[in-house]
């Protein structure tokens, strides 16, 4: 019944009861994972779910809070891990300007465009992390070659959501779009069309509201389903089948 588009279950939050909560999912409609990474050690984590259970499936990339170190190296180790065929997209990679203690713009913005390049080059998806850095982020993948994927955790106006779409990109839909103050992400999800929207939790956080401030996990999904389907006047039934319909067509 859903498709969670973007989640960390390799977490640490879950090292007491990964296993159980992974088969509690799936045992109440949660059909499909992707098991997103933002470093090369949990690249190795969300592979190894990956090839443990069978509805989940991996991306691998370095987030931009975690590029500091990165090398060319590290490049070819992604290049390798992208041949393991549970590996299904790039990711997530971006540009994070909320901290003035991460790394510089100018390293963000190198490495983001070197993962693109790898991103074109494998002709495979690309989850996009975008934070308080909404333009650099759209300049540089409209630059880039890769026009499939998603932007994860969107944030930005109905504009630029439009501008994404028309680039071939999919907008992913978080627990945000349920908090009171989501005016913004709700104008986004009324302004889109439902065959260009993905569902995601990014577990083990944003926990949608009634929930905020727990552990997140795919279950959850249902309240994300929910608030769409209010807002595009849908059935919550017809939203789970369509972002689960829209999200096979990006991975698989």
């Amino acid at each position: 019944m859903y498709f969670d588009s973007h989640a960390h279950f390799d977490d640490v939050q879950y090292d007491d009861d990964r296993h159980q909560l992974i088969e509690e999912m799936h045992q109440n409609g949660v059909d499909f994972i992707i098991s997103s990474c933002d470093s090369m050690e949990s690249a190795k984590k969300a592979m190894a779910l990956a090839e443990k259970y069978d509805f989940i499936y991996a991306n691998v990339g370095v987030h931009p809070s975690e590029v500091e170190d990165m090398t060319e190296e590290d490049l070819k180790t992604l290049a390798k891990y992208a041949e393991n065929p549970k590996v299904v997209a790039i990711g997530e990679i971006g540009l994070d300007y909320h901290y003035d203690d991460g790394p510089s713009k100018e390293k963000q913005q190198y490495w983001f465009k070197r993962q693109l390049d790898l991103t074109a080059d494998l002709d495979m998806p690309v989850v996009v992390h975008s934070r308080d850095a909404a333009q650099d982020t759209f300049d540089i993948i409209k630059a880039s070659r890769v026009r499939k994927g998603l932007i994860h955790a969107f944030s930005g106006s109905k504009e630029l959501a439009q501008e994404y779409i028309k680039m071939g990109f999919y907008i992913s839909v978080g627990g945000v779009v349920t908090f009171k103050n989501a005016k913004k992400l709700v104008d986004v999800v009324e302004n889109i069309p439902i065959d260009k929207i993905l569902v995601e939790t990014d577990s083990p956080y944003l926990s949608p509201t009634p929930l905020r401030g727990t552990r997140n996990n795919s279950q959850n999904l249902k309240y994300i389903v929910e608030k769409i389907a209010q807002i595009k006047q849908l059935s919550p039934q017809i939203v789970a089948q369509k972002t689960k319909e829209n999200a096979l067509k990006v991975f698989c």
